[in-house]
């Protein structure tokens, strides 16, 4: 792997085992045979972070996928369509599932681990991101991280089910359109089931129902609140970002699966998901 790195470092054009070989005194049979065995990435790379960083900088860890563009009939996995965020459609091509570490004080991802999407009979791809989370929590913990950050995407009762009971919690994104339950606050009638709901939550019409945490800025109102999500079977804390331009006004909903997080906390740490985006840039 010495090696490997250094060569890595100073050779031009594709990194390809026989051009590998033109900057090094290993040979391209060499390269090859080594290719074949295993090496712990994760373990690699939490060793980096852990010796870069010291226990006091506050990480969160985040989960995307990115489409990859690959021609050709022989690539594992290449018969497959993966959505491809750009043009906003599925595409034939590669997927690669990663999950990072970012630094809140330095607002800067690093890769823990990233692996090709390969579908599995029986099996369904948010299952598989859950699986990887899931094989990597115990290494987030070891590095004092507890919350894994994502995009609407994951938020699906199979993916969040498996997290939990890993030690993690989720904080992502909501639909517009979702549709929880108010927690009952009332005082129990003393006969028959205790009420659980007290209805839907309009996130329009039932503003003053939400506790007013603050503002981020001119026009962004934060509002927050603790409500019972029955498409996820749990309940989750929810922030609700109200934006008025004008007469206009939009709202966006974010949510943690750890209902005691703070609400302005609880935007820092979705907001650090996008440092993912420059590590997939910069590694294409």
């Amino acid at each position: 792997m010495l090696t490997l790195f250094a060569v890595l470092m100073v050779f031009q054009g594709k990194a390809t085992f026989l051009n590998m070989e033109r900057y090094s005194l290993s040979s391209e049979k060499r390269y090859r045979r080594w290719s074949r065995r295993n090496f712990d990435f994760v373990k690699f790379n939490a060793e980096l972070f852990m010796q870069t960083f010291p226990n006091d900088h506050e990480c969160v860890a985040a989960i995307d996928a990115s489409f990859i563009n690959k021609s050709g009939k022989k690539t594992e996995g290449l018969g497959c369509r993966y959505y491809n965020g750009s043009v906003g459609v599925s595409q034939r091509g590669l997927e690669i599932s990663m999950i990072s570490i970012t630094d809140l004080k330095s607002n800067t991802a690093y890769v823990l681990d990233a692996q090709q999407t390969i579908d599995e009979e029986g099996r369904s791809r948010i299952e598989l991101y859950a699986n990887q989370a899931v094989k990597l929590a115990p290494t987030l913990l070891d590095l004092d991280i507890r919350y894994l950050a994502a995009d609407a995407y994951y938020t699906k009762v199979k993916f969040i089910s498996a997290i939990i009971p890993a030690g993690l919690h989720i904080v992502g994104k909501l639909r517009a359109d979702a549709n929880p339950l108010w927690l009952y606050e009332g005082v129990y009638s003393g006969t028959g089931c205790p009420c659980k709901h007290d209805g839907k939550v309009d996130f329009v019409a039932d503003s003053d129902r939400f506790e007013h945490v603050g503002a981020l800025d001119d026009s962004t109102e934060v509002y927050t609140k603790a409500v019972y999500a029955s498409f996820l079977k749990r309940v989750i804390r929810v922030v609700m970002l109200r934006s008025t331009n004008g007469d206009k006004e939009s709202h966006a909903l974010l949510y943690s699966t750890d209902t005691e997080l703070d609400a302005m906390t609880l935007i820092a740490y979705y907001k650090s998901r996008f440092q993912v985006e420059f590590l997939f840039r910069d590694t294409k």
